[in-house]
């Protein structure tokens, strides 16, 4: 769960892996001297791996690149301010000039609830791009609505390639296994292929020898009998 709270929404919150760490390392110590002075020892298990919350975490992981890609297009004003700077604004020397009243609607304030209206106001403003009180698609969404959003898709598809292509890139990069355990593992498959060979031999070398042994001692036996069959035909 906290795995999945740190990555989800760190964007949203960005000090949320600092106090993970936190809370994580005191927690292990704390675990730590729970089992070494009050419980007893638990019995050691070998496990090849973590199992199935391997993909369970790195499903998370993926995920969270996609839902940090929408909190950061859609919760900060990033992508309207890049949009008004490079497509709508007049200014050349002040870009940002004029942002403000740009990003905001006027609406009729004979709209408002009765008894928030004022008499002296007739149009008040709101966050939003939409057509003005009059135009033939008034309060409907204009084109500069459409055009940031559609650059808030392309930065989210955009974002969350890049971060896909890093994050597989640095997988490739770094080995799983370092490669000096790879070559004590060779080594130790080596040993143990040895060991068993040599086994084998010993073993087969023993059959071998036990059965020459077999067929010497009945020779010998066969001899005797033949002698003793002589000795009683001769007396």
């Amino acid at each position: 769960i906290q795995f999945g709270f740190v990555t989800l929404f760190v964007a949203s919150f960005p000090l949320a892996p600092v106090l993970a760490l936190m809370n994580n390392i005191v927690e292990v110590r704390v675990d730590a001297w729970k089992f070494v002075t009050q419980f007893r020892r638990p019995m050691a298990a070998k496990a090849h791996s973590i199992g199935i919350w391997h993909q369970i975490l790195n499903g998370i992981a993926i995920f969270s690149v996609v839902t940090n890609a929408f909190i950061v297009a859609f919760t900060s004003d990033m992508i309207p301010r890049l949009v008004y700077k490079y497509a709508y604004s007049q200014n050349a020397q002040l870009p940002m000039k004029g942002y403000i009243n740009d990003s905001l609607s006027i609406a009729n304030a004979s709209l408002l609830a009765p008894g928030t209206q004022d008499k002296d106001i007739t149009t008040c403003r709101y966050k939003d791009y939409r057509y003005p009180l009059g135009h033939e698609f008034q309060y409907k969404h204009n084109m500069q609505f459409w055009h940031i959003l559609a650059a808030k898709m392309a930065f989210i598809i955009i974002l969350e390639h890049v971060v896909f292509l890093v994050k597989f890139a640095i997988a490739a990069l770094i080995p799983d296994v370092p490669s000096e355990v790879k070559a004590r593992i060779k080594r130790e498959k080596y040993l143990t292929q040895k060991i068993l060979h040599e086994y084998e031999l010993n073993k087969l070398k023993e059959t071998l020898t036990g059965m020459a042994d077999y067929d010497v001692n009945r020779q010998v036996s066969v001899q005797a009998q033949k002698v003793e069959l002589l000795k009683e035909e001769l007396v």
